[in-house]
């Protein structure tokens, strides 16, 4: 079990993904479970999503179908199993000391 699970919606934002994970992977609280649903993507999404999903195992992808941020959100927490749950969007970025001022 990971303190924190990180759920990401992903649609179509191959321009501020990889930011975004970035800013997960280097958090100095470092027990986390991130998870990435890729909700139906068409453009780069999912492969940048694969891509960082190689370098760190931490990370975990889910793809749907086009059903919306909501249902997104839902199947990640099906697939949490963190202490605590959390959401940032595809299109934003966290400080890297986020999660240890949660905590």
């Amino acid at each position: 079990m990971h303190t924190i699970s990180v759920i990401v919606p992903i649609y179509n934002a191959e321009k501020y993904l990889a930011q975004c994970i970035e800013s997960i992977i280097h958090q100095t609280h470092r027990d986390l479970q991130i998870l990435l649903i890729n909700d139906g993507s068409t453009d780069s999404s999912l492969s940048i999503a694969q891509d960082f999903a190689q370098r760190d195992a931490r990370i975990e992808i889910y793809t749907q179908s086009n059903q919306g941020q909501g249902a997104a959100r839902n199947n990640g927490l099906q697939h949490a199993n963190g202490e605590y749950i959390s959401f940032v969007d595809a299109d934003d970025f966290i400080d890297q000391d986020f999660y240890s001022h949660i905590i």
